[in-house]
């Protein structure tokens, strides 16, 4: 029996009576003779609600038939034959706004810049319409925002009509669809074949903030949200700039400024931390150097243990090292346990070859250079394994 949807006709409609027409075995899923649950279509989310006094999780179009899935079984022992039905009014008015909303910056992307909508997302924070422009600047998603608005506060009417496939014109993108149509129309700006719920005006939509956008293969993915959504993410950013303010002591308008500036600080700092890192290495390189014993062939071989804390670190004094003639440089580090080997050009060493032979040894994964190579290892018992085969080798 097919499902009369009375969201087609009113998206406002919260509480309904029907009749049980079908059930799933286990009484966890009840279709009705009509129903005003949305099921999860066209990229809108379902509705939730209650049913018979048990939550709906989850509504699915399934054609003709609309299965509605409840949190406990309903089995047909109960001689349950009619059953109330009750939307969960905020969720569904989120979604009718979201959704009423990506119709008209839709046809504001089009009408301003011909960008034509190829796909849209709604998700339960954020909305997306991906749009076929290679890239949207600054100057166009503030124009669309701003025309978006205008729109919103003249509150024009937002309609629903059916109309023969063959006959329906002017949509803003062609239907594949034959027979009856659906048409939702925004007076003077829109008309989309859609089966989604929707506001009656578009002053309901409330106000329409685009956030972002990110290039998608070849389209441009924009991020929108509409009505409380807006305000509720408006708040959060408000409270977060305000932290940063405060942070930095300086008035709201003024913390981008103070955030780059320190941005500037702490770029220069690091050139000076890397700066004098390289200096300090370069040092105690030397010192290890002389203090290292010259080996049959010539080699000097420098095991470090406990000359940093991060592989950063080690490589740093591994290649000061290595940058001197003859010796090999061997290291480790404890988090995450890692082994390194840098080897001076005229050292006769393979570091790359050494490491990787060594590693398959103990189930580590690594590599490198003929000069530097580094890699991981299950724990610190294998990279000493590591060190002392390559020392003994």
């Amino acid at each position: 029996m097919k499902t009369e949807r009375l969201y087609y006709d009113d998206a406002y409609l919260t509480a309904f009576s029907a009749r049980v027409v079908d059930r799933s075995g286990d009484g966890t899923r009840l279709y009705l003779d009509r129903t005003a649950f949305y099921p999860t279509s066209g990229g809108q989310p379902h509705d939730l609600g209650m049913l018979a006094g048990t939550r709906v999780l989850d509504v699915i179009d399934e054609g003709d038939r609309i299965s509605h899935v409840l949190a406990e079984p309903l089995a047909s022992s109960d001689g349950v034959e009619e059953v109330d039905g009750m939307v969960d009014w905020a969720r569904r008015f989120d979604h009718m706004q979201q959704h009423t909303g990506q119709h008209l910056l839709s046809a504001v992307f089009e009408d301003l810049f011909a960008f034509p909508t190829l796909s849209v997302h709604f998700g339960d924070d954020r909305s997306t319409l991906d749009l076929g422009a290679e890239s949207v600047s600054r100057e166009q998603l503030v124009l669309a925002e701003e025309r978006a608005n205008e729109i919103v506060a003249e509150n024009r009417p937002v309609t629903v009509a059916y109309e023969d496939a063959g006959g329906a014109s002017g949509l803003r993108k062609a239907s594949a669809r034959e027979g009856t149509l659906r048409i939702v129309s925004i007076a003077d700006l829109d008309r989309s074949a859609c089966g989604g719920t929707h506001v009656r005006a578009t002053g309901e939509v409330g106000g329409i903030v685009l956030r972002s956008t990110e290039r998608v293969r070849q389209s441009t993915r924009v991020e929108f949200r509409c009505g409380a959504r807006a305000i509720r993410r408006a708040r959060r950013d408000f409270e977060a700039i305000t932290l940063i303010a405060n942070t930095f002591s300086v008035a709201l308008d003024d913390a981008p400024a103070a955030v780059a500036m320190q941005l500037e600080r702490t770029r220069e700092l690091e050139s000076a931390r890397k700066r004098l890192t390289a200096e300090v290495a370069e040092h105690r390189a030397r010192v290890l150097y002389a203090a290292a014993d010259v080996g049959p062939n010539g080699v000097r071989t420098i095991v470090l243990r406990d000359f940093g804390d991060t592989m950063d670190e080690l490589r740093t004094l591994a290649v000061a090292l290595a940058s001197m003639p003859k010796v090999v440089a061997l290291g480790r580090v404890a988090s995450p346990p890692s082994v390194l080997v840098a080897s001076s050009d005229d050292s006769g060493v393979d570091a790359g070859r050494m490491l990787k032979d060594a590693l398959s040894l103990v189930g580590g994964r690594g590599g490198g250079s003929p000069r530097v190579a580094q890699g991981s290892v299950p724990d610190m018992n294998a990279a000493e394994a590591v060190l002392s085969r390559i020392n003994g080798g």
